[in-house]
């Protein structure tokens, strides 16, 4: 087994960049193209340690649906990926992981400037298999906007 993983290389750029002016903008931008579906809803990483990320989005139209409000769908993007910064994050050296299920429960419509917050506990011994790690989206006034089960099944980087 590799003793890198994925996170590794996420966390060593985000404590890189996070500490310089516009470091967080130009970090944002580099996930945006590195991950360019999840960089459609122009996320922009606020948080970012092992186990714990916070992404935020802001409502433009190209993210609104046809009732005016955030898209079901854009709320799912930054939860998942709020969801991965935290948990690739976390894994122990030589693993890595992917989505195999998400579901999401909506709350009230989505408007403004929204943040997703992901926290989760990664063992260091951690077995492979499927693991359960939720993110919560909540609008400017704290209220919860969504919440998204994300499953992630994590196993051994290849040699």
């Amino acid at each position: 087994m590799r003793n890198d993983s994925p996170g590794t290389a996420i966390l060593t750029q985000w404590r890189r960049l996070s500490v310089l002016p516009g470091g967080g903008w130009l970090f944002s931008k580099l996930l945006g193209w590195q991950v360019p579906y999840s960089g459609s809803v122009s996320p922009r990483v606020l948080l970012l340690e092992p186990g714990h990320a916070r992404v935020r989005i802001r409502e433009r139209r190209a993210l609104r649906q046809h009732l005016g409000s955030v898209h079901a769908i854009a709320l799912m993007n930054v939860a998942e990926l709020a969801s991965g910064l935290a948990m690739l994050g976390a894994l122990p050296a030589g693993m890595r992981g992917i989505v195999t299920k998400i579901s999401i429960e909506y709350f009230k419509k989505a408007r403004g400037t929204l943040v997703a917050e992901s926290r989760c506990v990664v063992s260091p011994d951690l077995p492979e298999g499927e693991y359960d790690f939720q993110s919560e989206v909540q609008d400017a006034a704290g209220d919860l906007v969504a919440r998204a089960t994300v499953t992630w099944k994590l196993g051994p980087v290849p040699a």
